[in-house]
């Protein structure tokens, strides 16, 4: 704020977004060209969004018909009206419905608890018959109206910490590139190091969940957001590989996309700080350590409870998802409001912890989970009073549940005088 504390990027630079820029492009080890900083991830999503709109526009021979988008059911990748209409979460589409782009579809995540059609279909075969479904779709829309397949690699709000199995990104952008559509990652959510990639020969140091083994894959655009400011300021931004870039330096030269606050000096400065921190403090490598002991802890205290009906997830970012009948994996109805009644009581004296609740899992309407995503520089102590904590709240609110029929209707678990707030 001393050297200068905004200034409109369209006539002006600044060292504090060059060094962010600069920064995030040394951090996918040169496989993206250029970064565009903006204040959200919804609005990160838009400029993707638009970016692979004008990619095709601009590429020669220009295909100007390519305005569709193709994204996964359970998907969410923000608010505004761009990223609403991509996305699949039903919630929240519900009240804008009239207002969204129909110039969009949505295929199957990659969804093992619930999508593998028996336990005897392989990873490989799940593999390939979401491979199929998004091939298929391509052909009903028409592959060359497609502009690009979005997907995050591991499903944050909207399905509770899914990651993808290994495999199907390669599958998915088998998929794009046999029709020129591009590949873009939303790691709002779960990039810039949440999910505690490991490391190879070609990623040393990873920080976005794209440079881990399990995914495989560099997308054509991606998006980060949440996990890049570390929430001291109002920061995403959208990264585009060189194959986009060259198209458009060689076009107008130009994204044509632009926010007052695009690149704010304060925002991209706090982002460096932090992730420098990040880099400096080796948090990613912690995130790895107590992401395996979180982990493993889930499993053993929380797991076996007869309303858990999966745990799963990657670093520190995991969901917990309840069902009413273990064996048949049923969701409970909407209406119980089960994921809000645990992040409720859970809110509340003794317990006094955050476990983000979602609903919708299963098809958009049923289903419920809670994510548990601690700070990067989380303790092994701090790790195991998490998960005690979420054992106790589970294990109360469920034979609060069982005890008082009348919460099978809404209601949520009684508490003392001493814990509402």
């Amino acid at each position: 704020m001393d050297e200068v504390d905004y200034c409109h990027s369209l006539f002006y630079g600044t060292k504090a977004a060059e060094d962010l820029a600069n920064l995030l492009i040394e951090s996918t080890y040169g496989e993206m060209a250029k970064a565009f900083v903006i204040s959200s991830g919804s609005e990160a999503i838009e400029a993707a969004l638009k970016l692979a709109r004008q990619y095709h526009i601009e590429k020669r021979p220009s295909e100007p018909q390519r305005c569709h988008f193709i994204a996964r059911q359970q998907s969410y990748h923000g608010t505004t009206l761009g990223a609403l209409a991509v996305g699949g979460h039903v919630a929240r589409r519900a009240l804008y419905e009239p207002m969204l782009s129909t110039a969009n579809s949505r295929v199957s995540p990659c969804y093992t608890y619930r999508g593998k059609q028996s336990v005897i279909e392989s990873e490989a075969g799940y593999i390939q018959r979401l491979e199929s479904e998004l091939d298929a779709e391509f052909q009903r829309v028409g592959p060359q109206n497609v502009a690009a397949f979005i997907a995050e690699p591991v499903v944050g709000a909207a399905l509770g910490c899914v990651p993808a199995i290994k495999g199907y990104f390669q599958a998915m952008r088998r998929v794009c590139d046999k029709y020129g559509a591009l590949l873009i990652m939303d790691e709002i959510m779960c990039g810039c190091g949440r999910v505690g990639p490991e490391p190879t020969d070609r990623y040393p140091n990873p920080l976005h969940a794209w440079q881990d083994p399990l995914i495989g894959v560099v997308p054509d655009i991606m998006t980060i957001g949440k996990g890049l400011g570390g929430g001291y300021q109002p920061v995403a931004a959208t990264l585009a590989n060189h194959k986009v870039v060259d198209v458009l330096f060689n076009g107008t030269g130009a994204f044509s996309h632009g926010q007052t606050y695009q690149g704010h000096p304060i925002a991209c400065r706090a982002a460096v700080e932090v992730q420098r921190i990040i880099r400096d403090d080796n948090l990613v490598a912690n995130v790895r350590k107590q992401g395996a002991l979180l982990s493993k802890l889930l499993k053993e205290k929380v797991g076996s409870h007869g309303a858990v009906g999966d745990i799963r997830g990657k670093g520190l970012f995991w969901g917990i998802e309840f069902v009413s009948n273990k064996s048949a994996k049923t969701p409970y109805e909407p209406s119980e409001a089960i994921a809000m009644g645990v992040h409720e009581l859970a809110m509340r004296e003794p317990f006094n912890i955050s476990l983000y609740p979602g609903s919708g899992t299963v098809d958009g309407r049923r289903g419920d989970h809670i994510i548990i995503a601690p700070a990067y520089n989380v303790t092994e102590e701090e790790i195991r009073s998490i998960v005690d904590t979420t054992a106790s709240v589970v294990k109360q609110f469920f034979r609060q549940y069982v005890d008082r029929p009348a919460l099978r209707s809404g209601e949520r678990p009684a508490v003392s005088d001493q814990g509402k707030r």
